[in-house]
């Protein structure tokens, strides 16, 4: 496995909704002209279990978490947490994995930034209905997490990332 210098991992899973904010942001990342140094992957729902696979503390020098959290704000609102300031507990994703003490056990070796988004709908651990849809928050919320992302790797891309026009054009073509 070839490990690079920054590590972005999206974590989440797209069949639940706005669970899928990490894989959605990844995926428009894709669409991006970015340095060689850098490797962007979405972990999926795996994601907290195999972040640690990407990396190798001899050669990665940031890691970049995305992730759907809620932390009491207004949908769509976007968190940004330095892994100096991840203390155990700090970040529960929907689906409480114990990835936070491990970022707590790595932030020393690999700088470490969690990227968040407020959920709008409620992410339902076990049994759910399939919800392949971000809501609107959420969705509008992907280039503010990119200029984020963008911003902590110092790559200025200079252009205005808009889904917003996207969205209409998938909710009228699913309307028809």
């Amino acid at each position: 496995m070839l490990y690079s210098e920054i590590v972005i991992v999206g974590c989440g899973n797209p069949l639940f909704g706005d669970d899928g904010f990490g894989p959605a942001v990844i995926e428009e990342m894709e669409k991006l002209t970015l340095p060689d140094n850098i490797t962007i992957t979405d972990g999926g729902a795996g994601a907290p279990h195999f972040i640690f696979n990407f990396l190798d503390p001899e050669v990665t020098k940031k890691l970049i978490v995305v992730d759907i959290a809620d932390f009491n704000a207004k949908p769509g609102s976007i968190s940004k947490i330095s892994g100096n300031d991840l203390k155990p507990g700090a970040y529960i994703d929907p689906h409480s994995w114990d990835g936070v003490d491990q970022l707590c056990r790595i932030r020393d070796t690999i700088e470490t930034t969690v990227v968040l988004c407020q959920p709008a709908k409620a992410i339902i651990k076990g049994d759910a209905d399939v919800d392949m849809e971000l809501s609107d928050d959420v969705r509008n919320a992907i280039p503010k997490a990119i200029q984020v992302i963008l911003a902590e790797i110092g790559v200025d891309y200079g252009t205005t990332i808009n889904l917003q026009e996207e969205g209409r054009e998938r909710r009228a073509a699913k309307a028809r």
